[in-house]
């Protein structure tokens, strides 16, 4: 016990901490996002209808279980590593690092969502009342458990090149399935919630509430057990995924950028990260592409290869800082080779594969051949050529591959910035292939060679930009990879300083963002060009044939001038923290 209360209280100095500074916006964006969730919870369990609480359950109880998987990792703010040299026997330890995991938001914005289990209690009787206290505890300790475990396995998993080709399958499917959750529920309306839903863990509340109280007697041994298996996982040794032994062949390359590209083809073959991302964004396109064809519409399956490239590159985006502190290989060889040979290793990794399912795709689905044809060029040029430039202009700072230990997936400490780089990618290369895509759906086949020369603009000019910036500041690029801070400008403008309420209003205009420009717009956009109608969420399929277009086009512009927005208002807020003059100024 006290073990648990010691690593408890550790972890709330730590959490009171970490609520400050450049984490609190996103942390209350997050926080905000949840509890709006967790009262859409709370209101469907006073409206009574058990079988709907059953299912959203199954959904939060999957998001605990995957979403840490799909992110690399869950909370690591107390490592197991951290008390290794202590000596606590692995049940003492499993306990006291469970006890700590209740401490956070995520267990808050879960606990506040099972107490709909209360709220279904009390329209019950009051044994149905008295009876959901225990199971919310115990429904909640089963939803960390299983985060746990099921990290754990991941961890072991991808010591192997099997292992992260396995997670990188099952991460990317489940992912897909999410993003296309329409599809299931128009399922669900057509034909009710299925029934093996009632007995999943994450209904055994509600059945203990109900006066099955071999449901709550489940819910202790399933908890206990889980503990149990998460003990065992803590009492595996910790360490970098073991290597083949076999000999390496020697790089035979006779140029500079030949050389350079064997290195990054060996690197994608043998790094397992790099192996679970290609293959995650390969399954998340063909998944995303292939799950309405439950509902019998192959509509979507052409964009599985687009989708892949976006994936792709959304995933790899972070190239440089992925290699950490070997960056300093790169400043002995300042004559652009390195940029030109990791963009043809890109495209020797992504292009093949997403020409295949782009191809299979449309063919299956009988075309659009002009649009797919002008997408693809367009986007692998575009993509090829926005990963090097923001790897080196908005370069996160990573763990050095050799120190990752028991999570290959764990490529930076700073995972906002991760995700803030992603989205970024995601629009700038649907941006630049839009375009061509709308050339093909105004003028058809003559899309395909104006896509081909703006892939190959974008592949020579935004490397030519990136190879410039790396020649010019690889210095402080290497600074920021060693200290993780980046290094300030010697000369900033004198703004005045924006209060706090407007710096964490910058984190939720990103947020916001998203929902004109990807959901209402880039993915309507599909929907519209397949000629759908009345698809669940989407505006645009709502509207008058002549107004479809126009409300795409207008969501697509609202998305990027919110992100314009926010954008701007960090980058002022990024300035005034780093002049001297109101760094220096006395409070008001």
């Amino acid at each position: 016990m006290a073990v648990a209360l010691t690593l408890a209280r550790m972890k709330a100095t730590l959490l009171r901490h970490s609520l400050r500074g450049r984490q609190q916006p996103m942390t209350l964006t997050g926080l905000t996002i949840g509890l709006l969730l967790a009262g859409g919870t709370l209101h469907l369990s006073a409206t009574g209808d058990l079988k709907l609480l059953a299912a959203v359950y199954a959904l939060w109880m999957l998001g605990w279980a995957l979403g840490p998987v799909a992110m690399g990792g869950s909370d690591e703010t107390l490592k197991p590593e951290h008390f290794a040299l202590l000596g606590l026997k692995p049940h003492r330890q499993a306990t006291g690092l469970l006890a700590a995991a209740f401490v956070g938001l995520a267990p808050l914005v879960s606990l506040t969502a099972l107490l709909g289990l209360l709220v279904s209690g009390i329209r019950q009787d009051l044994a149905g009342a008295l009876t959901a206290v225990p199971a919310i505890i115990l429904q909640l300790a089963l939803f960390v458990l299983l985060s746990k475990v099921a990290v754990g396995l991941l961890r072991l998993a991808l010591r192997s090149r099997i292992g992260a080709v396995a997670a990188g399958v099952i991460n990317g499917a489940v992912l897909a399935a999410l993003c296309q959750i329409w599809v299931f529920l128009a399922l669900f309306d057509q034909h009710g919630i299925p029934r093996f839903v009632a007995y999943l863990p994450s209904s055994w509340g509600l059945r203990a509430i109900r006066g099955d109280y071999l449901a709550l007697a489940g819910l202790a041994l399933l908890d206990l057990l889980l503990l149990a298996v998460w003990a065992g996982l803590l009492a595996k040794p910790a360490g970098a995924p073991p290597t083949s032994g076999r000999p390496r062949r020697p790089i035979t390359a006779t140029t500079a950028q030949g050389a350079i590209v064997a290195r990054e083809l060996r690197t994608w073959s043998r790094d397992l990260a790099r192996n679970y991302q290609i293959v995650f964004a390969l399954c998340f396109g063909i998944c995303f592409g292939a799950t309405p064809l439950l509902l019998g519409w192959p509509g979507m399956l052409p964009y599985a290869g687009p989708i892949f490239i976006l994936m792709a590159a959304g995933m790899t985006v972070n190239l440089y800082g992925a290699d950490g502190t070997a960056l300093w290989l790169t400043i002995t060889n300042p004559d652009g080779s390195d940029v030109r040979g990791r963009q043809r290793a890109w495209l020797a990794a992504v292009g093949p594969a997403a020409a295949v399912v782009t191809l299979a795709g449309t063919a299956i689905a009988g075309g659009p051949w002009p649009l797919m044809l002008a997408l693809l060029p367009a986007l692998l040029g575009a993509a090829a050529g926005l990963v090097p430039l923001l790897a080196v202009y908005g370069l996160v700072p990573g763990i050095d591959p050799h120190k990752r230990g028991a999570n290959p997936l764990r490529l930076s400490d700073d995972n906002s910035g991760l995700t803030g780089l992603t989205y970024l990618t995601l629009a700038l290369a649907a941006a630049a292939a839009a375009p061509a895509a709308l050339l093909a759906l105004r003028y058809g086949w003559v899309a395909v060679p104006a896509g081909l020369v703006s892939g190959l603009l974008c592949y020579w000019g935004l490397g030519l930009l990136a190879a410039q910036r790396l020649a010019a500041r690889a210095p402080e690029l290497l600074h920021a990879m060693r200290t993780g801070r980046k290094p300030q400008a010697p000369a900033a403008p004198r703004l005045p300083a924006l209060p706090a309420r407007a710096q964490n209003a910058e984190w939720v205009g990103f947020a916001l963002a998203a929902v004109p420009l990807f959901p209402q717009g880039v993915v309507a956009a599909f929907f519209v060009a397949a000629g759908a109608e009345r698809h669940t969420w989407f505006l645009a399929t709502y509207l008058r044939q002549d107004l479809r277009w126009p409300t795409v086009i207008g969501m697509i512009a609202l998305g990027l001038v919110m992100f314009g927005a926010a954008w701007y208002r960090k980058r002022r807020s990024a300035v005034v923290a780093a002049s001297p003059s109101v760094a220096s100024s006395p409070p008001a």
